[in-house]
Formats: structure tokens, sequence, C-alpha cells
């Protein structure tokens, strides 16, 4: 016989998982939130928000006020949070199944599944060639005194550029943005700001020297061009955090009409095109929506 846990399981606390949580236990739900690291861990890292409607300025002051939305629902009595990493989900005809790395099986009527995506490294794009350095820091994890009267490379322009600018409108910082023709629509909401030179390159190599790091780029149809910078950052967009049992689709990302009917997925995890934190946060409470009117029986 299966031990029920809950009636929602939620995988992953980050916005789109903290939303399904509430939603959930506002409408009476049991809920079990498994969460590997700590609420809101992803949003610790993003130094400026700029587009999140409620006047959160940094990552780590809307994870805290995440934190304190599950506290209050587990006060409840109606949510619970464990610390575990998920391994596997799976569907059944009667329940949604998350398997644990220490071994634990949980059971549902549905699951939830907003485990978001990670950011994207060097090694992970081919117009990049940096052999020797295993790491280099999002742009979105500094913050501008880090930066400040430093010459600073940007490698992509993904969205995150113009969160950053428009959150720091006074910084006094001069950023080279390289990027590869595939990010050349995303340059237009910023190509107005005096503090970047952007770059349109083949591709580009990067390795620490001395003074900093010596970055060599290729422009089309151009001889290559060699400077010196004090700091490279990345900013080249992300992938999804999938767990096995979830259907992948293209580039990884996962399909909701694709998954089991009681495996559920929400927020960043579902596609490229639509990764805002407040577009998490109104997809989480859609997913777990979308179970409870299925138990009532409601016609959509």
């Amino acid at each position: 016989m299966t031990s029920w846990d809950a009636d929602l399981l939620v995988v992953g606390a980050g916005p789109a998982g903290v939303a399904a949580a509430v939603m959930a236990s506002s409408l009476r739900m049991k809920v079990l939130v498994v969460e590997a690291e700590q609420v809101g861990s992803k949003l610790q890292a993003i130094g400026a928000m700029e587009n999140v409607p409620g006047g959160w300025s940094t990552g780590p002051a809307l994870a805290e006020a995440l934190a304190a939305d599950l506290a209050r629902h587990q006060r409840l009595g109606r949510v619970r949070v464990l610390s575990g990493r998920a391994v596997r989900v799976t569907g059944h005809g009667d329940r949604a199944e998350v398997a644990l790395d220490d071994g634990r099986v949980l059971a549902a009527s549905a699951a939830v599944v907003a485990t978001g995506v990670t950011a994207l490294a060097p090694g992970d794009v081919s117009w990049i060639a940096a052999p020797d350095i295993g790491w280099l820091s999002p742009l979105w994890r500094t913050t501008a005194d880090e930066l400040d009267g430093r010459r600073t490379v940007v490698l992509g322009a993904d969205r995150p550029l113009g969160t950053w600018l428009r959150a720091h409108p006074n910084a006094k910082v001069h950023f080279d943005v390289l990027f590869p023709e595939v990010d050349q629509y995303k340059t237009d909401e910023v190509a107005d700001d005096q503090r970047l030179r952007l770059d349109l390159i083949e591709r580009v190599t990067v390795a620490r020297v001395p003074e900093g790091f010596r970055v060599t780029a290729w422009r089309s149809g151009a001889a290559a061009h060699t400077f010196t910078a004090d700091a490279v950052l990345t900013n080249l967009g992300s992938k999804p955090a999938a767990i096995p049992g979830l259907v992948a689709g293209a580039g990884g990302y996962c399909p909701p009409d694709e998954q089991h009917p009681r495996i559920l997925v929400a927020g960043d995890l579902k596609g490229a095109k639509m990764q805002r934190i407040a577009v998490a946060m109104g997809d989480g409470s859609r997913a777990a929506l979308t179970p409870y009117y299925q138990a009532q029986a409601v016609p959509s």
C-alpha cells in the first residue's frame, strides 16, 4: 500500500515552487515542499532585481520574503518543508512519486516540479574558449562596487544585462560586451546605454594573466583583437535543471503538455522565452490550481 505524504508534492522552493505551495495551502491542500538547499537559494546570488513587482531590489530580499511565506503556512499546519534532493519523479494512475537521493520515496496525488534553471558556463557554448579557467562569475551575481573603475568584459548579451544596468543607473562602470549573432536582438534594450560597448563577434578566447585576463576576439571578416581586462563576467543565459522522469524537449526544457497528467512543471523549467521571476510565480500558482480543480471535478 502506498503511503501518501501530502495532497501535493512541490519540488523546488524558488519563486515558482513557493507560489505553488502557497496557492495549494490556501485551498486547504496538504503540501510537502522538497528543497535541496534553502528557500530561494538561486535568488541569493542575484545582486540586482529590477522587473519584479513589489519593490524588491535584490534576490536575497525576495528570498527572505518567500521563506516567510512558507513559514506562515507551516504554522497553519498545511505545509511541510523537507530538506532533500529529488532524483526522479514518476507518474502513476493514482499518484505521483518523487524519489530522493537518500532512498526515500514520497507520494501525493500530484507533483509540481519547479527546479528552474542553472547558469550556462563558458564550456557550455561553442563560441567561447577558456580552457584554463574553471569558473567565471555571472554578471547578475556582482555588485556595482565590485566593478567600479575596472575594465570589465561581459561575455554574452542575455537579458540580465539590461536588468543589471537599470538596477544600477548611477554605477560608474564600463562594460565591453562580446556577444554572438544569436544575442543580437537582445541588445536593443541596452543599445543607448553609454556605459556599454557592444561588440558582435564570432568567437573569443579568455586566459588568466598577471594583470587580469587576456581576451582575444574575432569579428567577421576582421583580424583578431587582443586586449587585457580587469574582470570577465558571463551573461550567457541558462540551461534547464530538469530531473529524471520528466519529458524533455528541444534544449532540455520540459513542455507541460508532454508530462504525465499527475506531473506538472512550473516556472523557468518549461521553456526559455518566458524566464522571468514574476512569470514563474504566476505559473507556480497555476500549476497548483490544476490538480485542485481536477480533484473537485470542476469543468474547465
